[in-house]
């Protein structure tokens, strides 16, 4: 496998600069792990137009994997899944309920997670918490499976009928 991935961290905070950006960075070193070769991290504020136009700007620069941190949960300026939603012409539900189905193992508030997945383009757009911790919990329930699901997406020879 040899993909790119960029990662977005979606926070007002962080983006003013009041707050260190540490989901963006703990994303990217997990990718790093499993091979992706992570462009790099973008910072934006909780700003529907802005969080598309960094999706948009992902697809463009020919990420295979975009992951969002943040932005997911019940507060009046989280859109991040909204985003998503608006430049994804093919959704992905069965990678956010996975996320949401491990994480409830660990905490019942999983429950409230609105994170998305979906495609652009070529580029598999996956919307994580914004706590370091969830964020990485989240994409470890998934991050196994990725990999086929890219290499159909990308236009590789995958064998859906191949056992796991």
């Amino acid at each position: 496998m040899d993909y790119s991935a960029r990662v977005i961290t979606v926070s007002d905070r962080s983006f003013r600069g009041e707050r260190a950006d540490e989901g963006g960075p703990a994303v990217a070193e997990l990718l790093r792990g499993a091979g992706y070769a992570v462009d790099k991290i973008v910072l934006v504020p909780d700003e529907q137009a802005q969080i598309e136009q960094a999706l948009r700007e992902a697809a463009k620069d020919g990420a295979a994997l975009c992951v969002t941190t943040g932005g997911t949960g019940f507060a009046p300026r989280d859109v991040t899944p909204e985003a998503t939603l608006a430049v994804c012409g093919k959704l992905c539900p069965g990678i956010p309920e996975a996320m949401r189905y491990a994480s409830m193992r660990i905490t019942k508030r999983a429950m409230l997670s609105r994170a998305q997945a979906g495609i652009l383009e070529r580029t598999l757009i996956v919307n994580l918490p914004g706590s370091p911790k969830g964020a990485r919990e989240n994409l470890e329930a998934v991050l196994p499976a990725l990999d086929h699901g890219l290499e159909m997406l990308r236009g590789g020879p995958a064998d859906c009928a191949k056992p796991d």
